[in-house]
């Protein structure tokens, strides 16, 4: 049912269809894997065509040809290199997930029945969450929620103000605070149910009762009663956008259809008089206890003086894990209330469980059915035993009501790829929007210091605004390994609009360039170990890192030099041919169209100033050494504004693009000529369907208006004294802190000195006195 609030208008162009793929990949046709192979030696043999037939035979035959087209030739023939490395990359990328697809057999249901039909080991689901709109954190909580484990603990991470002045984020906070307990109580009902059917059987079958007809229909009441709650609650939700509709349709219905299914089977023993044994009815009974069971619960904490409150994702989570599996009572201090390690269990405050896994889950992200057992299962397997992290990449949901979310989604369904062929390589990364982790791998690569007196641990780096990269390259240092699980088992938000697109894809361009060295320093240490490293996994791992920086100069040094025609070649165009058919390829399996190659291509060319600044902003931090402040992607129903230089730029490169096309044909350089043209033809259509034409003139007067904005100075309040003689001594202060503004206030007046004992009969005296202050301020 709708709830009656405005959504977002649906544009022309933007995506229709809004069921997802199937979870299980396709198994790819033999042609499909060949047609793939001679993809990456076609690549490689026009690219090495081109080397010898153009460049150095230019060079050869032109030894008179001058310093500048030897320079132009060589910076030439080094852009035309690495965007073809990066094209091959993306062919073996993609080779490696047809290998796994075709290779994959999903684990039956009840061999998944058979190992966790005793199982006692726990996850706890951390979902971090920052200035979340309530029903976004609500389904994804519910998400998880129904996951289906054994001791199942989800723990909402609000890195919020905890005490806004603002109404309306006070209520919001209010809500979204709440969240936990409504779910844990909608569950509370259901799951007392289907536990107690668990005991009164295991209680029968201990005693050597045989399985009857009516233990079964009994068993298909629970299950037939777990199905028409899910389907009641379903009809009650409000829908109000596309990411609604598969909250709906594919994570409540989604249960209550393999649940019916269930049903099918239990009542087709019950006509053929065939029922399933004892061990096989007590899984299926706890399979219902277990998905309507969770505890549930948030923490704050920037509640907490002494836990980090740097603003980003990794020190959010890892303020959390920290305290994991200790007790801890509560302090208040005058910096505000800190957590002390608890002697007992019995008189602490705070009891944080330990588990042996972790999921972290994204607060704009859902999980489908089976997510954590089968992943689980996964880590458990005797050759999995030093696999730290598991998890699904996430795909895009589908129905996207905008030009841009429709685009940027098919892009992260192309990346779902190729982290899966990644993985086939022994090259995966952690994507950061989900994964289940083995907690004894984090506790091998955490970093302790302290801070202010309180013990900080670090396991996940902060380094960098590209946590889940950085953590992979540690976790690898530790000799731990990463797998993709390959099916699609989870969906993570898209930005809807340029504004906020530009926000997290700014934020994915920076710290891959930061994190290469240390990858470096990882493969010197392995050889060092006479560990074996292949090279596919090298040069994948360094793409993923470094691309986004050298494609980005490399597109712009073609966009803006005006290269010499002879360097020119149809085998550049040639060896990228494989790369663009390969990607319409996937994006057609993917559900999206063989043309979109072209709208991805502009796409790019849009985002062309917003992935420099990124990469420049990593050059920032090598230089001053000093950490870029992380920026959550905004996620909001209106539109986000974007800054006005990402809105001018493309424009440039318009009006540039079309000045090159003029130069050229002047010149009559018709291949440059054409590449201008072509350019300017897809900013064009990138600006008009991405930005925007009225919404580039609304952000640029915006821009505008903020640049000639100046905030009024506020008047410096003076610092307040320790020992105002005008107001109560704040001795708990004093006690506490024991700072340099103690001394400088006793140095103010020789009443204030008097006021708190400092009085001196004999100049002597007064100088002891006066020495001991300034002892206090050099120890500060």
């Amino acid at each position: 049912m709708s709830d009656g609030t405005k959504s977002r208008r649906r544009q022309w162009g933007s995506e229709r269809r809004s069921e997802p793929l199937s979870i299980v990949h396709p198994k790819p046709s033999k042609r499909m894997v060949t047609t793939g192979r001679l993809a990456i030696v076609a690549t490689v043999g026009f690219w090495l065509i081109y080397v010898i037939t153009t460049v150095f035979r230019e060079l050869v035959n032109n030894p008179g040809a001058g310093f500048r087209f030897t320079i132009e030739a060589v910076s030439y023939l080094l852009v035309v290199t690495i965007l073809t490395f990066s094209a091959l990359m993306y062919l073996l990328a993609r080779q490696g997930a047809l290998y796994r697809f075709r290779s994959h057999v999903r684990v039956p249901r009840g061999e998944l029945d058979r190992h966790f039909a005793e199982y006692t080991d726990g996850i706890t689901v951390l979902v971090p969450s920052y200035a979340e709109e309530t029903n976004v954190v609500r389904a994804t909580l519910w998400s998880a929620a129904l996951q289906e484990f054994p001791d199942l603990r989800i723990v909402l991470l609000l890195d919020d103000p905890p005490y806004p002045t603002d109404p309306e984020k006070a209520e919001t906070l209010d809500a979204t605070r709440a969240l936990a307990a409504q779910i844990e109580a909608a569950l509370r009902i259901p799951s007392e149910r289907f536990q107690t059917s668990v005991d009164e059987l295991a209680a029968r079958f201990a005693t050597g009762d045989a399985v009857t007809r009516l233990d079964v229909q009994k068993l298909v009441d629970d299950y037939v009663a777990a199905a028409e709650w899910l389907e009641a609650m379903a009809d009650t939700e409000q829908v109000g956008d596309h990411v609604d509709e598969f909250f709906v349709d594919q994570i409540v219905m989604g249960l209550a259809r393999e649940l019916r299914l269930t049903i099918v089977a239990l009542g087709g023993a019950l006509d053929q008089d065939s029922y399933p044994d004892q061990d096989r009815l007590i899984t299926l009974a706890l399979r219902l206890s277990r998905i309507f069971t969770a505890k549930l619960d948030y923490f704050e904490r920037k509640k907490f003086a002494s836990l980090s409150h740097e603003a980003n994702k990794a020190m959010n989570l890892n303020s959390y894990i920290g305290l994991m599996g200790r007790a801890w009572s509560t302090e208040e201090t005058v910096d505000g209330v800190v957590l002390r390690e608890a002697e007992d269990a019995a008189s602490a405050d705070v009891i944080i469980p330990d588990t042996t896994y972790l999921l972290t889950l994204d607060a704009d992200s859902l999980l489908l059915r089976d997510y954590c057992v089968r992943l689980v299962y996964l880590l458990e397997q005797p050759e999995n035993a030093q696999v730290a992290v598991t998890q699904t990449p996430y795909s895009a949901f589908r129905g996207a009501p905008t030009r841009i979310e429709r685009v940027a989604g098919a892009t992260t369904d192309l990346q779902h790829i190729l982290h899966q062929g990644m993985t086939y390589y022994n090259a995966t990364f952690w994507v950061g929007a989900n994964a289940v982790i083995r907690k004894r791998a984090l506790e091998d690569i955490v970093e302790v210091e302290v801070v202010a007196g309180f013990e900080v641990k670090t396991f996940i780096q902060d380094r960098t605004v590209i946590e889940d990269t950085e953590s992979s390259i540690d976790l690898g240092t530790h000799g731990w390994t990463l797998v993709n699980y390959p099916e699609r088992l989870s969906y993570s938000a898209t930005p809807p609009d340029f504004g906020s697109l530009i926000v997290q894809r700014r934020r994915w361009a920076n710290g891959g360039l930061l994190i290469l060295p240390k990858f470096w320093d990882q493969l010197r240490e392995r050889r060092f170990n006479r560990e074996r490293v292949l090279l596919s996994e090298i040069l994948l791992r360094s793409n993923y890192m470094a691309s986004i920086a050298w494609a980005s100069f490399g597109l712009l040094f073609l966009l803006a030099y005006p290269y010499d025609s002879r360097l020119l070649s149809p085998f550049v165009f040639l060896a990228a041919l494989p790369y663009f058919i390969a990607m319409g390829s996937d994006l057609r399996s993917a559900g999206h169209r063989f043309s979109d190659i072209f709208r991805i291509y502009g796409f790019n060319l849009v985002l062309l100033p917003v992935n420099l600044a990124g990469v420049f902003k990593s050059f920032q931090q090598m230089i001053t050494g000093e950490k870029i402040p992380f920026v959550r992607t905004p996620k909001v129903k209106n539109r986000t504004a974007a800054p006005a230089l990402y809105v001018l730029t493309p424009y440039v490169i318009v009006l540039f693009s079309l000045f090159t096309l003029y130069r050229d044909i002047v010149l009559q350089n018709w291949g440059n000529a054409l590449f201008a043209a072509f350019n300017a033809v897809m900013a064009a259509g990138a600006i008009r369907a991405y930005i925007g034409l009225w919404n580039s003139a609304v952000d640029v007067w915006l821009g505008f208006l903020n640049f000639l904005y100046v905030d009024r100075k506020k008047k410096k309040e003076p610092q307040r004294s320790l020992v105002d003689p005008d107001a109560p001594v704040d001795w708990q202060t004093i006690l506490y802190h024991g700072d340099r503004r103690l001394g400088r206030d006793l140095r103010q007046s020789k009443d204030r000195r008097r006021r708190i004992g400092i009085r001196s009969s004999s100049p002597r005296s007064r100088v002891n006195a006066g020495s001991a202050i300034q002892n206090v301020d050099r120890s500060e």
